[in-house]
């Protein structure tokens, strides 16, 4: 009773134990399952996700994987249970030969997490292979005189099952002549043999057939046989002798195919065909059985086909010497293969990302990389590196694992892919080396706001442009990607002239092609200067402005607009109107002299606005010409008695613009050599310009009220001048007589009445008002005032009412209040005693 109760205590200690292991395990990231071999595909191995703690709601979205060293997969990952299965057929034979404890390792990664546990599941063995013997078919030769008791050995037979289901015992059946003995080898093996139990009479049986029969353990037994073929021979008394019990060579991995590696060497005392050595191998397996040769003859042992230290470092082979009387030696050969570095590291990629954000912090795990050399020693040991200066960096994870982790921050604008190149090299001599390949893109985040192609901006667009005309295209480039990196613009507000901005301009949102709304004018708007904004498309969106000059250029739209004389059209209605435009020049007027001005003004800018002025049409050509830049009327010679008293002028205004626009000016210019004859020009002239159906008698009326204001002033203008010539000659009475200072003035700087002279010096002062415009114009001509003075003609010569060398002024056409042009006359007079009256150069201008 306490027997059973402590047996039974030991199975539950040896049970907790267990538990706590594998608990142990589990937390360590270690799984170990083992599961018999030539199980089904699909086969339950073990429950991964309960052992594991893992939820199987979650696989979906983390990605497990199961990964084995190979090229073979032998286990995967039900997706529903998270049960590991058998993805293949395993045979333990076959992955695990001369190996007691047969373990498969695999991995399994979870994707999302860069998590990976390790698991080991053992392959239990069945009896699944029954022992095998090379040779079904054996002969043996023994001479009859081979004594009793005398041994000869026997193929073994090979089981490739391990435990109790490997090989277990001989038996040999069919004569009593023999009998079976085992024999146990160095490695524990057994070494059948067989033994002559009764001497042998060839001539009473030459043959003997016997069965050998191996068995195993398995349950139920399986047995191989192999029949053996005695022949009795006569009698050999010599035995071959090898030359060495055991042949020992050491071979690299690299030894040429059909290389000889050992040449074994056995003598025979015997003479004749009992002297005639043969070898062959008596024990190898089936692998070394297809990688050297013994050549029968000469007992040389060559290479078939290229050793792999990594397949198999050592091969034991045993080898035997017959002779043609049947007697043998054995003799062992151990072939050791050393190792060179003839394998390059192999990296494989257990997870990798293909993306990764650039604002990722610095560590982030991007690749997990399993490395490793199936050389052994030095040429195994690896290192591993990055090629390049990338912003990444390698760090050893767990076992043979590496992770790939970022080193520093990310700049898309920089990079936006990357192929990180892994090496691994292993210490042999050379070393070799391998590589993979990571490709990373790297994805945008809007960290960049839009970059203008210019500082800024400026265009010139010539007024009177079509609406909707291009202006010019402002650029605005993003070093982002995608939405992050699409630019948008749009105008700032502003207002021009009390208008919004968006009125005269605007902005194509995705070409930023400017476009002008309305046709501008440079009289109104010189220069526009607005501002653009980029904004791309990111969240949240990032911006730039940018200055945007519009030069408005000037073109020639503009007449130009003559200021004097009025247009014949603004005259107003009346007697008076037909003084407009009515010059005044006194017949005896010299060369030169100055006679009208025509003004008039262009409202563009530039070479727009210069102007010139010509002579288009006169009535009498060669008598008055026009300055080109001023636009003075002078006279071009002094006129003469058969010039006509009226002339008609024509002045054509001409800007420098192209195509040139123009305008027309025109003058009438009166001759006359004393007031009665102006008047009556005058007269003659207001008759002609007088409306049609105007009665003659109220342009009479308007006449004689203009003759009797004439008079009046001209009667107390006498009346002035009597008095000033009084009190001249009161003080020429008093002072020298040859006192004057006026003496050697010519006559043309005098005018008077009646012997009364009075010298003129004229300043002439043009002032032109216009209501319509928003310019006014006022002259000081410097050529109009006299400071020279030529000789004087005798003082005894008559003087006329209007002299000579005098000049006519001259009066606009146009008495309109919205143009007033007029010359004011300064001057001074000296009196003396036979001077004439004075008279204003220019006698009368009317407006």
């Amino acid at each position: 009773m306490c027997a059973a109760g402590r047996r039974w205590g030991r199975r539950q200690r040896a049970l907790l134990w267990a538990v706590l292991l594998a608990a142990w395990e589990a937390a360590w990231g270690q799984l170990r399952y083992s599961v018999p071999e030539e199980m089904p595909k699909g086969s339950f191995v073990g429950d991964v996700a309960k052992d594991l703690g893992l939820q199987l709601t979650e696989q979906s979205d983390r990605g497990f994987r199961i990964v084995s060293e190979g090229r073979t997969q032998y286990f995967a990952l039900h997706g529903k249970t998270g049960h590991l299965v058998t993805a293949e057929r395993i045979d333990r034979e076959q992955l695990c030969e001369s190996v007691q404890q047969c373990v498969l390792r695999c991995e399994l990664i979870v994707e999302g997490e860069m998590k990976l546990y390790e698991i080991e599941v053992e392959i239990t063995d069945i009896n699944d292979n029954a022992p095998s013997f090379k040779e079904v078919e054996l002969e043996e030769r023994m001479s009859e005189t081979t004594a009793p008791g005398s041994r000869f050995p026997l193929p073994d037979a090979h089981d490739p099952d391990s435990g109790r289901n490997s090989l277990q015992s001989y038996e040999l059946s069919g004569d009593e002549h023999f009998s079976l003995a085992v024999q146990a080898g160095p490695g524990g093996d057994q070494r059948p043999e067989l033994v002559l139990a009764k001497a042998l009479d060839r001539e009473e049986a030459a043959f003997h057939e016997l069965v050998l029969r191996a068995s195993d353990g398995g349950d139920p037994a399986r047995t191989g046989t192999a029949r053996i073929r005695v022949t009795v021979l006569d009698a050999n008394d010599n035995a071959p002798v090898f030359s060495q019990a055991e042949y020992t060579v050491r071979v690299p991995e690299d030894v040429p195919v059909g290389s000889t590696l050992v040449t074994v060497m056995a003598t025979d005392a015997d003479d004749g065909l009992n002297g005639h050595v043969k070898y062959s191998l008596k024990k190898i397996t089936e692998k070394a059985s297809k990688i050297f040769h013994l050549d029968s003859e000469t007992g040389a042992i060559t290479l078939l086909r290229s050793l792999d230290f990594e397949e198999g470092d050592s091969y034991e082979l045993e080898v035997q010497a017959r002779d043609e009387g049947q007697l043998f030696d054995t003799a062992k050969v151990a072939i050791t293969v050393t190792d060179i570095n003839d394998n390059a590291p192999v990296i494989s990629v257990r997870s990798a990302l293909s993306e990764i954000s650039e604002d990722a912090p610095s560590g982030t795990v991007v690749a997990l990389l399993h490395v490793q050399d199936r050389d052994s020693g030095a040429n195994g040991e690896v290192r591993c590196s990055l090629d390049g200066d990338v912003p990444f960096r390698l760090q050893s994870s767990h076992g043979s694992y590496y992770s790939v982790v970022t080193a520093r921050e990310l700049d898309r604008e920089q990079v936006s892919e990357y192929n990180v190149t892994v090496r691994a090299a292993d210490g042999g001599s050379p070393a070799l080396q391998s590589s993979a390949v990571l490709a990373l893109r790297v994805l945008d985040v809007n960290d960049n706001a839009p970059v203008f192609l210019e500082e800024r901006y400026s265009a010139r667009l010539a007024e009177n442009n079509a609406a909707g005309a291009l202006v010019l295209t402002v650029r605005a480039t993003d070093a982002d990607w995608g939405q992050n990196a699409r630019v948008r613009y749009r105008l700032a507000e502003g207002r021009v002239r009390g208008a919004p901005l968006s009125s005269y301009v605007s902005v194509q949102a995705e070409t930023g092609a400017l476009y002008a709304l309305r046709s501008l004018d440079y009289e109104q708007l010189r220069e526009l200067q607005l501002c653009v904004r980029a904004e791309d498309g990111g969240a949240p969106a990032l911006s730039s402005n940018v200055s945007v000059r519009l030069l408005i250029v000037d073109e020639n739209d503009n007449a130009p607009q003559v200021l004097y004389p009025a247009p014949a059209a603004a005259a107003g209605s009346g007697a008076a109107a037909a003084w407009s435009g009515v010059e005044l020049a006194p017949r005896w007027a010299e060369a030169g002299a100055l006679v009208a001005k025509v003004v008039a003004v262009d409202a563009d800018a530039g070479q727009n606005a210069w102007l010139s002025y010509e002579l288009a049409k006169a009535t009498e050509p060669g008598l008055f010409r026009v300055g080109l830049h001023s636009g003075e009327v002078r006279t071009a010679r002094s006129p003469l008695a058969r010039d006509a008293a009226r002339h008609s002028l024509l002045v054509l205004v001409r800007d420098h613009g192209r195509p040139a626009l123009s305008a027309t000016a025109t003058l009438s210019v009166v001759l006359a050599e004393s007031v009665a004859e102006l008047l009556a020009e005058l007269g003659s002239a207001a008759h002609e310009a007088a409306a049609p159906g105007e009665p003659a008698a109220s342009l009479t009326r308007w006449l004689v009220l203009a003759v009797a204001a004439v008079s009046c002033l001209f009667v107390a203008f006498l009346l002035l001048l009597l008095a000033l010539r009084l009190r001249r000659c009161h003080r020429q009475q008093l002072l020298p007589p040859d006192s004057g200072a006026l003496r050697g003035v010519p006559v043309s700087h005098f005018v008077g009445i009646d012997g009364v002279r009075a010298f003129l010096q004229s300043y002439s002062h043009d002032v032109s008002l216009t209501a319509d415009s928003r310019k006014s114009h006022l002259r000081f001509s410097a050529a109009s005032c006299c400071d020279t003075l030529p000789a004087r003609p005798p003082p005894d010569e008559p003087a006329p009412l209007l002299g000579d060398g005098d000049a006519a002024g001259a009066l606009p056409s146009d008495p309109a209040p919205s143009s007033v042009s007029f010359s004011g006359q300064i001057f001074s007079t000296t009196l003396s005693c036979d001077s004439a009256l004075p008279f204003p150069r220019r006698v009368l201008r009317v407006s």
